[in-house]
This record gives C-alpha cells, structure tokens and sequence, in this order.
C-alpha cells in the first residue's frame, strides 16, 4: 500500500508510504489519496486526521516524475468528461481539522498538501519548496494561491520563482510551520495536538474551521455577521449543553456531535 490510514479515537493517522521514492506520488498513491480524503471527510468516527510522511528523509517530494508521463486525452476531456477530478487535491473538503507532521522534505505537490493542511509542525531537519519552475511547469495544486496568503509575498514570490528551498528555521520564522520538533518527537507532538482537538465538540470545532475559511474571503462585518450566524446554530446543541454541565461537574464532557 502507498498510503497507510489508521483510525483512534477520533484520529486518523494518514501516512505517506513510498520512503524508497521519498513517498513522491505516483498514479497509484493519487487515487488512494482520493480515497482517504472521501473517508476523513464521511467518516462519522474520524474527528481530526494527522498526516506524514514514512521514513525520516522527506514528507513527500510531489509527483514521482518517472511515472507520471503526460496524460493521452485533452486537458478539456480531463476538465469536462470525467465525472471526478483526479486533482491532487480535488477531494479534500471537510470541515474535520488536518494535522501535517512534516518529517523532511516537502516540494512541489507535497508542500501544496502540507499548504491545504490547517495546522502545520515540522521537524529540525526539514526542509520546503516549490521546484515547479525549473522542470517548465507551476504549482498546479494551490501553491501560487495558498503559500502568498500565508506567509508575506515577497518571500513567496522569491520561493516560486526561484525554485529554491527554505530550511525548518526560515519556514518557522516567515509563518509557514507553527513549531518544530526533534525528529523524534515530531508524531508524538502531532498526537497530542489531535488528541486535544478530538476532546472537543466537534460540531463546534467544525465550525470554527469553517468561519476562518470563509471569512477570510468576507469584509469583516459580513465575517463577523457570520460567526454571530454560527453561534446561534451551536447555542442549542446537545454538546454545548453537555459541555457547561461537564464544568459544573468537574468532569471531562461527553460530546457526542449533536
């Protein structure tokens, strides 16, 4: 299998498996990353999904070049006559939290998944960029339109156009990684982060994803208009409810997602 899928008390844990390709993503590990994305975003058990990469030398190098030849039909036919995209990240909706533990190198289309990632932590040793550049093509996954809204755009633009790498430590400091780790404390601390995360109500965690993306390309008294909209959604909820009584208690809440 190219990719590993385990589910835990709320966690699913996604791994990257290729190590001997630098998990690069060939056709197969494509249609199985269709898959998993489907099955965190259906999955009633699943409340947050953590993704890395296998081995300790990268996290994914993007599209194994040496098995991904140009398609045979157009890009109209690829665009209009099929009844799914097979983008690489065309099934990868959900309001569920996503977790990117990034164990190495992460260019091209493997630093665009960790860009469509909502919380990011890297190891000391990694490293980040989009290379698209210098094999005649561009981040065709988001990578010109996720990394300028992250981190400030000349270090963006200077990335894309250069094609060069930035180490743990810049990527840490310009806003794309939000912490780093020994190597060997990365998945632990990326454990700890979801398991907190799936402590929580997930309607309400849901929620919050859900107003940060939308709101982000709202004015902010329609953004706001919003969060007061989705608030009172969740004023009656059974978890909410459960949560204040939880406290009174003194004991961890039950949330059931109602």
């Amino acid at each position: 299998m190219t990719i590993d899928l385990t589910v835990q008390d709320g966690i699913a844990e996604i791994v990257l498996n290729r190590p001997e390709a630098l998990n690069a993503i060939d056709p197969e590990m494509r249609a199985a990353l269709g898959q998993v994305w489907s099955r965190v975003h259906e999955d009633d058990e699943i409340r947050v999904a953590v993704l890395t990469g296998a081995g300790d030398r990268a996290f994914c190098v993007g599209s194994d070049l040496k098995k991904t030849p140009p398609p045979p039909e157009s890009y109209a036919q690829r665009a209009f006559g099929r009844a799914t995209s097979d983008h690489l990240l065309a099934a990868l909706r959900t309001d569920k939290p996503l977790i990117c533990a990034l164990n190495g190198l992460a260019v091209g289309g493997g630093l665009e998944i960790a860009l469509a990632c909502d919380i990011r932590i890297a190891s000391e040793t990694a490293s980040f960029g989009l290379s698209e550049v210098r094999v005649g093509s561009i981040p065709g996954a988001g990578g010109t339109q996720r990394l300028p809204r992250m981190i400030n755009t000349s270090t963006a633009m200077q990335m894309l156009l250069t094609g060069d790498r930035i180490d743990a430590s810049e990527a840490l400091r310009v806003g794309l990684v939000s912490e780093l780790c020994a190597p060997d404390q990365l998945l632990p601390r990326a454990r700890e982060i979801a398991g907190r995360i799936a402590a929580n109500a997930p309607l309400s965690v849901r929620a919050v994803k859900r107003l940060v993306q939308q709101g982000a390309d709202l004015p902010l008294d329609a953004a706001v208009d919003l969060e007061n909209y989705v608030w009172g959604l969740l004023r009656d909820t059974e978890d909410r409810i459960e949560g204040r009584r939880a406290f009174q208690e003194k004991r961890p809440p039950r949330y059931r997602g109602r």
